[in-house]
C-alpha cells in the first residue's frame, strides 16, 4: 500500500523490522500501561498473539510511531474466542475482518492521526474485499466508535474493570458515518490528497468537533421515528410565510397527496400532535348530537374514551381485552344489548399502538353502515404503515411523525364531507375555519410542511420491488418467537409496524430497555402502560433496515438466555 505524508506524518502499512518493533512498544504502552489488559514485562514491548497474521496500518513521524490499527481476516478472530457463535450477531456480508489494537500516542490525540488511519483503513478494506469488520471497542471510547459508524452487539467482554464492547462496521455504515466525521480534518492518506474542512479547532491542530448526528442510535420508537435524509434536508430550508403564494401551492399539493394516500374526500392540517387531532374529532362529534359508541382494546382506545368524556359527549364504551382485536360479533352483541336509540356515531382505533393489534377497518365500516352510524377512526399509527382506505369514513385523525416518516408537529383530520364553521367550538379546533381559509387560517410551519411533502413523495414513489414492511415484520417476529419471547398480537390481526413483546418475569422491561438504549437501540418501554405489564415494543414506523435489526436480535437472544 502506498505511503502518504501530511505535515510530516506518514500513513502506511508497517513492513520494516523497526516499524514492527515500534508497534510492539506502542501496543505495550496502550494495553499494559494505559489499559491494564496485559501484565507488565521488562522489555516494555507487547507482541500480539496474532502478530504473524496481522496487517498493521501505522502513522509515523520520522522513526516515531504515533498511531496504529491491526487488520486481520483469518478466523477464528479474537472475538470468536470471547463470544459463542459470533456470526449470529452479524449482518449479511461477503468477507469479514477484525480490527484490533487501535491506538494513538496520548500526546498526539488531536484528531489528525485517527482520521488518517481511518482513511487508510478504508482503502485497505476495499483492496482486500472486506465489507464487514468486527472490533472490541473499549468502553471508554463508545461515543467515538459510534460516531465512526460502529454498531454495538452482544454482551461486554473482558475481565474486571477492563471491559470491551463487541461492535461491527459495515461498508455502508463507514460510508454514511465515518466520511462526515473524516471531512473535518485535512489529511493526505493512501496516496490521495483531499481538501477537507478548514477553520475551527481542526485547523488549529486540536481534536475536531464531531458533527451532531454523525452516528445515531437505531430508532425503533413509535415516534419520533427515524427520518430519511431527504426529509431532513427539506426541514432545514429557510422558513416561508404561510401567506406566500409558493407555500400555498405546496401546501395544497400536500393535502392532495394525503387524499390520494387515503381516499378521503377532505383533509385539514393542524399544528399539533395526534391528541389535538382527536380533540378536533371530538369537537365535531359534539355538533352531531345523539348518542355514540367508543370502542377500546388498548391504551389508545382508552384515550378516545377520555376525549369523549372531557367533551361531555353522550356515549357508551365497548371494550375488548388488550391484545385481542375488535370482533364484529362482539360489537354487534354489545350494541344489541344497549337501549334505544341506535348509535349515531362509532369511534375506534385502527392500529392500536399499545398492543400492536390492527383492527379491521373494513369490518368497522360495515358495522357502522348496518347501524346507519357515522364511523370515526384514530388512524394515527396506521397511516403509512398499512393501506388505509378512508373513503366513507366520517372523520379520521392522523399525524406527520409516525408511519408517514416526517417530523412530529403536524396533525390532520380527514373527512368524507366539507367542514362547516361553528362558533361554539374553540377557534383552533373549528375545522370549518380551516376549510373556509383553504386550510391555512393560522400560522403553520413551512418547514414541517416541506418535510411532510418530502416524506409523502418517498411513499408515493417507492420502488415497486422495495422490501415491504410486512415481510420485515414477519422475519422479525419469527426470530423473536424462536427465543421464547411472545409477541402479543397474533399474526392474523397484527400491525407490521408494532411488535409488543410480553417479557417473562425474569426479564425486567425497564432494565432491558435501558440496556438496549445504551447499546444503541431506542425501543419503547417507558410508558406507564408498558412498564405496568412488563412489555417492550419494537416499532418499524420510520427508516429501518433488516441489517440494523440483526445485532438487536443478538442482544435479545442473549438476554433471553
Amino acid at each position: 500500500m502506498t505511503a502518504a505524508a501530511s505535515a510530516g506524518l506518514v500513513f502506511k502499512t508497517a513492513a520494516e523490522p523497526w516499524e514492527l518493533e515500534e508497534v510492539a512498544r506502542l501496543n505495550y504502552r496502550t494495553f499494559v500501561e494505559e489499559i491494564p489488559q496485559h501484565g507488565a514485562n521488562p522489555d516494555a514491548a507487547l507482541v500480539d498473539k496474532f502478530d504473524a497474521e496481522n496487517t498493521y496500518l501505522v502513522c509515523l513521524q520520522g522513526r516515531e510511531l504515533l498511531g496504529m490499527i491491526a487488520v486481520r481476516g483469518t478466523r477464528p478472530f479474537s472475538l470468536d474466542q470471547k463470544l459463542d457463535d459470533l456470526d449470529r450477531y452479524l449482518p449479511p456480508h461477503n468477507r469479514v475482518c477484525e480490527f484490533r489494537l487501535l491506538s494513538v500516542a496520548p500526546d498526539r490525540r488531536n484528531g489528525k492521526i485517527l482520521v488518517g488511519l481511518m482513511d487508510l483503513l478504508n482503502t485497505h478494506c476495499l483492496e482486500q474485499g472486506y465489507d464487514l469488520a468486527v472490533i472490541s471497542g473499549t468502553t471508554r471510547q463508545q461515543k467515538l466508535y459510534r460516531h465512526l459508524g460502529f454498531v454495538p452487539f452482544g454482551p461486554l467482554v473482558g475481565q474486571g474493570d477492563v471491559l470491551f464492547q463487541p461492535m461491527y462496521l459495515t461498508l455502508e455504515h463507514a460510508e454514511r458515518h465515518a466520511k462526515p466525521f473524516l471531512k473535518y480534518v485535512p489529511v493526505i492518506a493512501g496516496g490521495r490528497e483531499r481538501a477537507k474542512g478548514t477553520g475551527g479547532e481542526a485547523a488549529n491542530g486540536h481534536a475536531p468537533d464531531v458533527p451532531d448526528g454523525a452516528a445515531e442510535p437505531v430508532n425503533l420508537l413509535p415516534g419520533p421515528v427515524g427520518i430519511r435524509p431527504e426529509v431532513r434536508a427539506a426541514l432545514a430550508g429557510p422558513p416561508v410565510s404561510h401567506r406566500a403564494e409558493d407555500f400555498v401551492a405546496a401546501f395544497d399539493e400536500v393535502k392532495a397527496a394525503l387524499r390520494r394516500l387515503t381516499g378521503a374526500a377532505e383533509v385539514e392540517i393542524l399544528m399539533g400532535s395526534g391528541t389535538l387531532a382527536n380533540d378536533a374529532v371530538a369537537g365535531q362529534l359534539s355538533l352531531l348530537g345523539g348518542r355514540g359508541v367508543v370502542l377500546a382494546n388498548g391504551e389508545f382506545g382508552e384515550r378516545l374514551l377520555d376525549h369523549a368524556t372531557r367533551w361531555g359527549l353522550d356515549f357508551a364504551p365497548i371494550r375488548a381485552d388488550w391484545g385481542e382485536p375488535l370482533e364484529r360479533s362482539a360489537i354487534e352483541a354489545a350494541l344489541d344489548e344497549q337501549a334505544a336509540p341506535a348509535p349515531s356515531w362509532i369511534w375506534a382505533v385502527h392500529s392500536e399502538t399499545s398492543t400492536g393489534v390492527l383492527n379491521d377497518l373494513a369490518m368497522l365500516k360495515a358495522v357502522a353502515a348496518a347501524r346507519d352510524a357515522r364511523l370515526c377512526v384514530d388512524g394515527i399509527s396506521a397511516l403509512g404503515t398499512v393501506p388505509v382506505d378512508l373513503s366513507g369514513v366520517y372523520l379520521a385523525s392522523g399525524v406527520s411523525g409516525k408511519g408517514l416518516g416526517a417530523f412530529p408537529g403536524l396533525s390532520m383530520v380527514f373527512a368524507d364531507h366539507r367542514f362547516a364553521s361553528d362558533k361554539t367550538l374553540p377557534r383552533y379546533l373549528d375545522l370549518g375555519l380551516y376549510a373556509a381559509a383553504d386550510g391555512i387560517p393560522f400560522t403553520i410551519s413551512s418547514n414541517l410542511v416541506a418535510a411532510l411533502a418530502a416524506a409523502l413523495e418517498q411513499i408515493e414513489h417507492a420502488p415497486p420491488d422495495a422490501p415491504t414492511l410486512a415481510s420485515l415484520a414477519a422475519w422479525l417476529r419469527t426470530e423473536i418467537e424462536e427465543m421464547g419471547i411472545r409477541v402479543l398480537a397474533a399474526p392474523e390481526h397484527a400491525s407490521p409496524a408494532v411488535l409488543t413483546l410480553t417479557l417473562p418475569p425474569a426479564l425486567d422491561s425497564n432494565r432491558l430497555g435501558a440496556r438496549l438504549r445504551d447499546a444503541g437501540f431506542l425501543l419503547s418501554y417507558q410508558s406507564r402502560y408498558l412498564l405496568d405489564r412488563n412489555w417492550i415494543q419494537i416499532c418499524l414506523m420510520g427508516e429501518c433496515r433488516q441489517d440494523q435489526l440483526v445485532p438487536l436480535l443478538g442482544l435479545l437472544r442473549k438476554a433471553a438466555g
